[in-house]
């Protein structure tokens, strides 16, 4: 029986990209897409996503990448404007789920020195029953270890719950240990396979 739905944050229900800063700094959009590419990597920020500080993780590649220490600058604290809003289909389901009773928690892999401006500007937050932040656990999904974390913080059971990531790779890993993993893309699909998961005897 599912008694728990864990949720992933960036790319089920807030919508950040990078692009929401860059757009506004770089002149030529090619030259931004280069940028995102090669410097300031979604690969790179998942350093940010393991706990390393972003004085460290800023420092690190302007000295790497000195024709780019302004824009490299900006990724720190330029950052609230890549948090442009939250995803209404992703959040329509959490209060429907919430609603009828299942417990909600999050599993995010977010730097620990800005999730507390998403916890801040984002009143849904008080909905959930427990969140594991990788940035405070120093640990990121797909690592079984940040999974385990947050089944034995919060003494859940895997069978029971279910895990809602746009990730394949992170629903694949649930999967394999024995969370009833769903793929967040299309939002009717979505819904689809968890009324199947939910209604399952």
């Amino acid at each position: 029986m599912i008694k728990n739905i864990v949720f992933d944050f960036g790319g089920v229900l807030l919508d950040w990209n990078p692009r929401y800063l860059y757009n506004d700094y770089f002149k030529d959009g090619r030259e931004m897409e280069y940028f995102l590419a090669n410097i300031c990597t979604l690969e790179r920020n998942s350093e940010l996503d393991r706990g390393v500080p972003f004085q460290e993780w800023v420092a690190k590649y302007q000295a790497m990448f000195p024709q780019y220490s302004e824009a490299i600058a900006l990724y720190h604290t330029g950052w609230p404007k890549m948090l442009r809003d939250s995803i209404p289909e992703g959040t329509a389901l959490l209060e429907d789920l919430k609603s009828k009773g299942y417990s909600i928690y999050g599993l995010t892999n977010w730097s620990a020195e800005t999730i507390g401006f998403a916890y801040g500007r984002f009143g849904f937050f008080k909905d959930f029953d427990g969140i594991v932040v990788s940035g405070e656990e120093k640990v990121t999904k797909p690592d079984p270890e940040i999974f385990r974390i947050l089944l034995d913080r919060y003494g859940l059971d895997a069978g029971e719950c279910v895990f809602l990531d746009d990730s394949p790779v992170n629903v694949a890993a649930a999967a394999s240990l024995g969370f009833n993993a769903v793929l967040f893309d299309d939002i009717g699909r979505v819904r689809a396979e968890l009324d199947m998961v939910l209604n399952r005897k």
